[in-house]
């Protein structure tokens, strides 16, 4: 792959992630004005922080993944490559803004 086709490819990744993000965004807050609020939700349910909900929900896309990098089958639809990757990369995402919140409010 060449560095031009990495850019693309790059560009277009942000692109799906930017697009997932923004449309389920009201579908996890419904009408709540903080982004991250099914975080500390999950978090006040398990009892844990933010943080440590947020990478248990993560936990699941990230095994998804490595289950299809290690499967016997050997191809899976780009589509499905690029739901999961995406997924990953969004949850890394939030998992920065819990992050950054979390610092601004020490």
């Amino acid at each position: 792959m060449t560095q031009t086709e990495f850019n693309l490819l790059f560009i277009q990744q942000v692109h799906r992630c930017e697009e997932t993000l923004r449309g389920k965004a009201k579908e996890y807050t419904g009408n709540n004005p903080d982004r991250l609020s099914a975080f500390k939700t999950a978090a006040a349910l398990q009892e844990c922080t933010p943080e440590r909900a947020l990478a248990g929900m993560m936990a699941k896309h990230i095994i998804s993944l490595y289950d299809m990098c290690f499967s016997e089958q050997s191809t899976y639809d780009q589509s499905m490559w690029e739901e999961k990757i995406t997924d990953s990369l969004n949850y890394l995402f939030l998992l920065n803004a819990l992050v950054r919140e979390g610092a601004c409010n020490e």
